[in-house]
């Protein structure tokens, strides 16, 4: 099924200074744009906020007042999108990724009235943290209850702006889950934040998948790559022919897959098999 995603990007960020927050970069990409590739199989992603460049296409929204919060700026993203599921986000989440946006809307999809009755109609679920906190902001909601509790509210208090999320969310029939990875809803709030981010990503056993992910982001191509294989066949082509011939054959097998004659798996195994016989030729008995 379709969904769309709402990105709040607004915010003073007052404890980081004012900085601008969705810009300032983990891993040598945005914030903002990390948040989008998580959610890229969105119909349509509206980003609520100031405009800039941004890593795929958006569209833009802007909450009235600038600056009126978190109902102001739902409600402006809100006037854009048209599918009856949302997935709502704020741009400072390093580590969210496409796995928990699917926990998120299977979630939504799937939960159970109590009894086992069938569909609960379950108006949003939302994703709880490591420590047990709800992160309504990291979450997908039914469209419809959306527009109808914030029409509700902005009736009772004759505004949305500066009105917290808990008066919204009070008001839904939500449920809750967790995401397999644990720092899925880490945000950037604080320089100290920002710096542990920062940090993670370059931790052994993260560092590489990081990487490559960036990489193909500023690439611009959607390719699975499977790291230790090529990892085997650059350590092949150093050992068995010259450490240049690495970087190189690894270049030329990503070339080959990008040119869709042969996927990339089939490129690595063939550019190892030719690393075998070239290293065989220079073993003892072959001359």
């Amino acid at each position: 099924m379709t969904f769309d995603a709402i990105v709040l990007a607004g915010g003073a960020a007052r404890r980081l200074g004012g900085a601008d927050k969705p810009g300032l970069s983990v891993g040598g990409r945005a914030l903002l744009d990390r948040v989008l590739d998580a959610c890229r199989g969105a119909a349509v992603t509206v980003v609520v906020g100031g405009r800039r460049a941004t890593a795929r296409p958006v569209t833009w929204a802007l909450e009235q007042p600038p600056g009126g919060g978190p109902l102001a700026a739902l409600h402006a993203g809100l006037r854009h999108v048209g599918a009856d599921r949302v997935l709502v986000l704020s741009a400072d989440l390093p580590f969210l990724g496409p796995e928990t946006v699917r926990t998120l809307l299977d979630s939504l999809d799937s939960l159970d009235a109590p009894g086992g009755a069938g569909p609960s109609g379950r108006e949003g679920v939302l994703l709880t943290d490591a420590e047990g906190r709800d992160q309504p902001l990291v979450a997908a909601y039914r469209a419809e209850p959306l527009r109808r509790e914030l029409a509700l509210i902005a009736t009772e208090h004759g505004t949305l702006s500066g009105l917290p999320l808990r008066l919204l969310t009070a008001e839904l029939d939500l449920g809750w889950t967790s995401a397999a990875a644990p720092l899925a809803s880490f945000d950037c709030d604080t320089w100290d934040d920002l710096a542990a981010a920062r940090s993670r990503i370059r931790e052994h056993g993260h560092v590489l998948d990081e990487w490559m992910t960036a990489v193909k982001t500023e690439l611009g191509i959607d390719l699975d790559v499977e790291i230790p294989a090529l990892l085997d066949l650059a350590r092949d082509a150093a050992h068995g022919v010259a450490r240049p011939a690495a970087p190189l054959t690894t270049f030329l097998v990503g070339y080959a897959a990008g040119q869709g004659g042969l996927s990339l798996e089939e490129a690595t195994r063939r550019a190892a098999a030719l690393a075998g016989r070239w290293a065989a030729e220079s073993g003892p008995g072959t001359g």
